[in-house]
């Protein structure tokens, strides 16, 4: 094993990504959720994949945390790499990816470019609801 390229490269991440451990070398079991979460993306980020699969990357981590991993993510996917992402987050799903497929129980109910998607429509979507045939209050289509 490189010991010293171990420590160095968990010191990195944990500094970069403010993980709060007692020990860089404290196991990762031991942590929080939030801390794991936080030293799995940073690993995997660190690697400058080609390609990127992130299924609930901010996942029980607070605003800070969250938006320093979309950003790491943002960036990732700005230097090349495909970043494949699986998320129930609206939030989350209108800030990242360029196109967005939207799947309701095994079903693909739409491929969106990022520009064409609203929360409102996403939403309709993830409920398996088609909004070209949803009607508002006043019969229009929403």
């Amino acid at each position: 094993m490189r010991w010293k390229w171990i420590d160095e490269h968990s010191r990195d991440i944990v500094e970069q990504y403010q993980v709060k451990t007692p020990d860089v070398m404290e196991i990762s079991r031991n942590l929080s959720g939030g801390n794991q979460q936080k030293m799995v993306v940073g690993r995997e980020l660190a690697r400058d994949p080609e390609l990127l699969i992130a299924v609930h990357p901010a996942r029980g981590l607070d605003i800070g945390a969250t938006k320093y991993i979309h950003s790491q993510i943002i960036e990732a996917r700005t230097a090349g790499a495909a970043v494949l992402m699986v998320s129930t987050e609206l939030d989350e799903i209108l800030e990242i990816p360029d196109r967005i497929l939207v799947i309701y129980e095994g079903r693909v109910m739409a491929i969106l470019n990022q520009a064409d998607a609203t929360r409102n429509n996403l939403g309709l979507l993830m409920a398996g609801i088609d909004p070209k045939t949803t009607t508002n209050n006043e019969g229009q289509i929403a």
